[in-house]
Parts: structure tokens; C-alpha cells; sequence
């Protein structure tokens, strides 16, 4: 006799049927998986049958044999534990292996018979609720598994009462969906003193979308600046909401199967490794630029990141995605982010004062500024100067404007875009880009001539359009006029050479 139950396997944000088979057979014992199983999987074995000995059931005396189906398809993870102790269950006659038939299922067991958390169970539930199946998946992340629209889900705390569940004898209550966390994070704009051209360039970043860049010296706030964005930018609409938290349930990160609304704000080490900033690593899982999809990026002190590192982010910058390529497997996670970085003009970071700059300067700025590459600048739509901050300015009063008035303004901007189609302007292009962002005939002339001068590549040419375009929605404007190129250039600097 040969049980079967269904479960799934994760590459990237793609849940993949896989059918867990399991035959007795006479022979001598021995318990079996195979399948391509990793290291994780062929540990199951000891998982289920300490599991079932807590249950006060022994393995039969026979020759055990899991296959993982399709065979060529690697399998990773513990979340294939409690597939297979059905399985085994329904082959020993247990369960009805009938009943089997109509759920999928997930999750990592306990030693002792509990069902405990593991990874993914969200992109598991809307794999089942696509296939017409239940859900069987940890009682803790019940709630997680619920956001998933039309799908019976069995939260089950342990096997004893999942085996409960599923024979009739008692019911285990349906979980309800996770909470709405509307709340937005960070410091408030109020709290920044002076800065009034950083300001300005953070609001227009957060009204189209666009990637910043602050230079200035330590301690003029650019960090402060940098974490007041998640403050102003829009809430996650709710299919955006769902896509973020499926890359959070990949990642392991979905406590409570809480959901939240505001944009992800992501701000790595600068230790952080390739495979930590873009995926990868042994066991493929999303880096820093995917688990702020829909969100921010911030980069602190940007020349300090290693060079290969910053550079493995202008395909994800270019593309909204990143594809982790691997002999086994190729696997894609969405990255479309903000980015924001912050730097200091030189190592030393007083370059602009005699009195504080050290004795290298100014070559010592060449050599700190040549870290970051061309390219990769080239990628950056806005360009700020932010300069220090005085005494007199620090003892002023609050500005009077914060967060909130803001955050209406980059609404009211957001709102005209998606109306064009997009989430926001640095998603236009192609005929969209040529229809709405084309200057007026006097902004066609500054641009030409300030291409020329500045000598910006295409790319360049493409992102000063989409930022003067967010510049006149900012401003109610229907057409892009000269003022607001003007404004736009005005963020633009030239990439060094590296």
C-alpha cells in the first residue's frame, strides 16, 4: 500500500506541488527518504519517529520508503516533517489515507509530538487554496495561513490532535487572520532642524519613488532623514500588503501572522555580505534588497560597503527583481526598492572644513568617493548636499510642518500616478514615460542643454524625466514646464569616473 499526501517546495515566491509517497514493504527495517532531500529533510527520520514515540507508536518492522515526488526537484527545509509522519500514518493505517487526500501540508515536528512554526506557510496556503485543498500547518500559524482567501485550514498544536481532527472525533477551531498593523514607524520630520533642501529632495523621493543620495558630513542628520522616510510614504495597499508578506513568510520573518501596512525599511550592515544584500547563500533565502520590496533600502555610510557588494544592486535597481542562479536551482525574488544612501564627503568627513579636514584632503575625497562605482551612481535619481547644522539653528523651535503634511502631499502625488497606471513614476517607461513626463517646449530646451553639459548617459536622461514628473505632480501641474526641470537638475551631479 502506498500513501500519499500533498505538500509543497519553495523557489523564491513559488510554491511547487510535491507529492510525499510513502510504502511498507516487507524486508528488513530501515526508514528511507529519498527525493533529492537536503540535509534538514533527511534529519526528518528522527523527527517523526521520536514524534510517533511520544504518541506511544512504534515504526513497523518493515522497510519504510518516503519518495519525495518529482524526484528531480530539490527539497529543503523542515517543513516536510509532518507530511511525511502522515504519510506514514495513513500507510500504517492510523488516518484514512482517503482523508489525506484533500489537505496539504506543512510543518516542522517537535520531538515530542508538537507541530512547530516553519517558513513559508503563507505561499503554502494560497498554493492550496489554488488547488481546491485544506491546509494542515502549526497552530501558531494559523493565523498566517488565513490571509490565504478560500482555504480550509487545520491548525493543529500537536499530532495527537490533528489525528483528532481529521478522524472525527473532535474539531479544532478555525484561527481568524492576523492583525492590520497600520502603524507607521520612525521619527517625525518635525524633529529635523534646518536641512530644508534635504527635506524637500526626501519628499519628492518619496512622491515618485526615486532613489537618494546624502552627502554631507557626520552628524548633519542624514540617518534622521533617511529613517523620517517610512513616516510619508503611502501605506501598503492591500494586494502590495499580501506581496511583501509572502517575502517575510519565505524568510521566517511573519510573527503572528501579523501583516503590516507600512513599507518595509530595510538598513544592512556594512559588513553585509553578496549573498545577505542581494539572496543566496547554501539554502537560497531572500536578502535585504527583496525584504524591503515595496519599501526602503537604506545604505549608511555607502563607500564602506565592498565594492562587488554595491554593485550586485544595479541589476535589482534596473529591474524590480533579482535572479540567485545556482547548479541546482534558479530562483527569483521581487527588489523593487527605494534606495537611500547616505555617505561622508571623505573618510574623514570634514573635507569642506580647513579647520577639521585632514592633511590628505583633497585627494583623500577622490580615493573615498571612487568606491562607489559610476554605474552604480548612475542608478541614483537625486542628489543631495546636506551640510551641518549650526547651534543656533539646533536651539530653534520645532518646524512648524512634520510628517503628516508631508505625507498628504506625497498621497495626493501617489494618487495621480496609480491613476496612470503605475505604482509610481520610477515605474514609467516606454510609450507611458513619453506620454506623461515629456517636457513643455521651453523644458525641452533646458534638458537638451543640460544633457549636453553635464554629458548624462540615457539612463540619466530617463530618470531626470521621471523626477521632473513627480516635481510638477507635487505642484498640481498637468504638463512638465521648464521650472520643473530646473528643480530636477538642479538634483542631478555627474558621476565620477571610477
Amino acid at each position: 500500500m502506498v500513501a500519499l499526501v500533498q505538500t509543497v517546495a519553495y523557489l523564491g515566491l513559488d510554491a511547487r506541488k510535491v507529492e510525499v509517497q510513502c510504502q511498507l514493504a516487507a524486508g528488513m527495517p530501515r526508514f528511507t527518504v529519498v527525493g533529492l532531500p537536503d540535509k534538514a529533510v533527511a534529519e526528518s527520520r528522527e523527527r517523526v519517529q521520536s514524534a510517533l514515540a511520544a504518541m506511544g507508536l512504534s515504526l513497523p518492522p518493515k522497510r519504510i520508503t518516503i519518495n519525495l515526488s518529482p524526484a528531480d526537484l530539490p527539497k529543503e527545509g523542515s517543513h516536510y516533517d509532518l507530511p511525511i509522519a502522515l504519510a506514514l500514518l495513513g500507510a500504517m493505517g492510523v488516518v484514512d489515507a482517503e482523508e489525506l487526500s484533500e489537505w496539504l501540508a506543512v510543518g516542522e515536528l517537535a520531538l515530542d509530538g508538537r507541530v512547530v512554526a516553519s517558513p513559508g506557510v503563507l505561499l503554502a496556503a494560497l498554493h492550496a487554496s489554488e488547488s481546491d485543498l485544506g491546509l494542515i500547518c502549526p497552530a501558531t500559524q494559523g493565523p498566517e495561513a488565513r490571509w490565504a482567501s478560500g482555504v480550509r485550514v487545520c491548525a493543529a498544536p500537536n499530532l495527537v490532535d490533528l489525528l483528532a481532527h481529521l478522524s472525527g472525533k473532535t474539531q479544532l477551531p478555525q484561527p481568524q487572520p492576523g492583525e492590520v498593523d497600520d502603524d507607521h514607524h520612525g521619527p517625525d520630520l518635525k524633529q529635523v532642524k534646518g536641512q530644508e533642501t534635504a527635506k524637500r529632495a526626501l519628499e519628492i523621493a518619496a512622491a515618485g519613488g526615486h532613489n537618494l543620495l546624502m552627502n554631507g558630513p557626520p552628524g548633519a542628520g542624514k540617518s534622521l532623514l533617511a529613517s523620517c522616510l517610512p513616516g510619508i510614504l503611502p501605506p501598503l495597499s492591500p494586494p502590495e500588503a499580501l506581496e511583501v508578506s509572502m517575502v517575510q513568510s519565505v524568510a521566517g520573518l511573519l510573527e503572528g501572522g501579523r501583516i503590516s501596512r507600512t513599507r518595509p525599511f530595510r538598513a544592512p550592515h556594512q559588513s553585509a555580505s553578496m549573498a545577505a544584500l542581494t539572496g543566496g547563500g547554501l539554502r537560497v533565502r531572500p536578502g535585504e534588497v527583496s525584504l524591503a520590496h515595496l519599501g526602503v533600502l537604506f545604505l549608511d555610510e555607502l563607500p564602506e560597503f565592498q565594492r562587488a557588494v554595491l554593485d550586485s544592486l544595479r541589476q535589482p535597481l534596473e529591474t524590480g527583481k533579482v535572479d540567485v542562479a545556482r547548479a541546482n536551482a534558479h530562483v527569483a525574488y521581487p527588489a523593487r526598492v527605494q534606495l537611500v544612501a547616505a555617505m561622508n564627503p571623505c573618510r574623514c568627513g570634514h573635507l569642506g572644513d580647513p579647520a577639521l579636514a585632514c592633511s590628505r584632503a583633497p585627494k583623500c575625497a577622490v580615493d573615498y568617493q571612487s568606491k562607489v562605482s559610476g554605474p552604480m551612481l548612475d542608478r541614483i535619481d537625486l542628489h543631495v548636499e546636506v551640510d551641518p547644522v549650526s547651534a543656533a539653528d539646533l536651539a530653534l523651535p520645532p518646524p512648524a510642518e512634520g510628517s503628516a503634511e508631508v505625507a498628504s502631499r506625497v498621497a495626493a502625488a501617489r494618487a495621480v500616478q496609480v491613476a496612470r497606471g503605475v505604482r509610481s513614476n520610477a515605474e514609467l517607461e516606454g510609450e507611458a514615460l513619453e506620454n506623461y513626463a515629456r517636457p513643455d517646449e521651453a523644458g525641452r530646451t533646458l534638458l537638451m542643454q543640460a544633457a549636453e553639459r553635464m554629458r548624462l548617459s540615457a539612463r540619466a536622461y530617463t530618470r531626470m524625466l521621471r523626477v521632473a514628473r513627480t516635481i510638477a505632480d507635487l505642484a498640481g501641474a498637468r504638463e512638465v514646464g521648464r521650472i520643473h526641470v530646473a528643480e530636477a537638475l538642479s538634483y542631478r551631479r555627474q558621476a565620477p569616473r571610477a
